[in-house]
C-alpha cells in the first residue's frame, strides 16, 4: 500500500482535502457498528478510479485501503458537500499568491467525450454518429492552469456555452487587491467567431481575441491559445475523464474539478 499512498494521495494533496471535509456525525454508544473507512483511504480509491478508470467494484481494497463502493459513497457525500469546488479554489489562490497564475490572458476550448450510460448533460453528438456524449468546456490561464471547467451535452455548439465556464471562474484571492475572477483577454479558435458572443465577452470587461473564419492561418493567436489543448491532454491522462461513465452529472463534474485541482497542485510544485 506504500506506493499507492505516495503516488495517489501525497501529503500536500491530503492536507488540503482534509481541511475541507465535512465533520462526521458522532458514533452511537450502543450498537456503534463497524468503524468507518479512513477518509484518506477513500480518497485514494477515488483518485485510483480517476486515474485508472476501473469499475468501482474493481478497486483493489488491499492496496487502496478501502473498497470501491465505499470510495464511491465518499465521492457522492463530498460532492454534495461542495468539497471539490472549494479545493479547486484553494489550489488556485495559492499559485496566484506566488505569482504563478497569470490571468491576464485566458484561452477557452471544448472537448467531446462519449457518455456510455447517459444522464444529465448528455446528448447526441454530431462528432460521434449521434451517440450520447458530453462536452468539457475549459478555460486556462497563460500557462495552462485551469481556473474553470464546465460539462454540457455533446450536441451543444462550443460558442453557445462560452459564458458558462467564464462565469464559473471563482474569485481568486491574491497577495493584495481585489480577488481576480476574469481574464483581461480571452483567446479562442474560429468556432467562437460570432459577433454576438464578442459583445457578451466585452460586456464582462474582457477583450475577445478570436480567430476569424475564412481568413488564412497564421494570425499569431495560436501562440497563446495552444495551452488549452495541452491542458486537455493533462486532463485525459486521468482515464476516467476520457469516457463518461457517471450517470450523475454532479459526480462527473466533481471528478473534473478534482483533476483540475491536481493539475493546479502540480503547477505549484514544479515552480519551486
Amino acid at each position: 500500500m506504500c506506493w499507492v499512498s505516495a503516488d495517489l494521495v501525497p501529503d500536500d494533496l491530503w492536507e488540503r482535502v482534509a481541511a475541507l471535509l465535512p465533520a462526521r456525525p458522532p458514533r452511537r454508544h450502543r450498537h456503534p457498528g463497524r468503524l468507518p473507512a479512513d477518509d484518506r483511504a477513500a480518497l485514494r480509491g477515488i483518485v485510483y478510479v480517476l486515474r485508472k478508470s476501473v469499475s468501482w467494484r474493481d478497486v483493489p481494497a488491499e492496496q487502496v485501503g478501502c473498497g470501491g463502493v465505499t470510495a464511491w459513497r465518499r465521492l457522492r457525500d463530498w460532492t454534495e458537500a461542495g468539497v471539490w469546488p472549494r479545493l479547486h479554489e484553494v489550489l488556485l489562490a495559492e499559485p496566484r499568491k506566488e505569482g504563478l497564475l497569470e490571468m491576464d490572458d485566458g484561452a477557452v476550448d471544448a472537448s467531446h467525450v462519449r457518455a456510455l450510460k447517459g444522464g444529465a448533460h448528455t446528448g447526441p453528438s454530431p462528432a460521434d454518429r449521434a451517440r450520447p456524449g458530453s462536452k468539457h468546456h475549459l478555460i486556462v490561464d497563460r500557462h495552462g492552469t485551469p481556473p474553470a471547467v464546465s460539462p454540457t451535452s455533446g450536441n451543444r455548439h462550443d460558442v453557445t456555452q462560452l459564458m458558462s465556464p467564464l462565469d464559473a471562474i471563482p474569485p481568486i484571492r491574491g497577495p493584495r487587491g481585489r480577488p481576480r475572477g476574469r481574464p483581461r483577454r480571452l483567446f479562442a479558435d474560429r468556432g467562437y467567431d460570432f459577433d454576438k458572443y464578442r459583445r457578451l465577452v466585452r460586456a464582462r470587461g474582457i477583450t475577445p481575441k478570436t480567430a476569424r473564419r475564412g481568413t488564412p492561418h497564421g494570425s499569431g493567436l495560436g501562440k497563446t491559445r495552444w495551452v488549452v489543448e495541452r491542458t486537455f491532454t493533462w486532463l485525459h491522462h486521468f482515464k476516467r475523464l476520457r469516457i463518461r461513465y457517471e450517470i450523475r452529472a454532479d459526480l462527473h463534474l466533481g471528478l473534473l474539478q478534482l483533476a483540475c485541482s491536481i493539475i493546479c497542485l502540480r503547477r505549484l510544485r514544479t515552480s519551486f
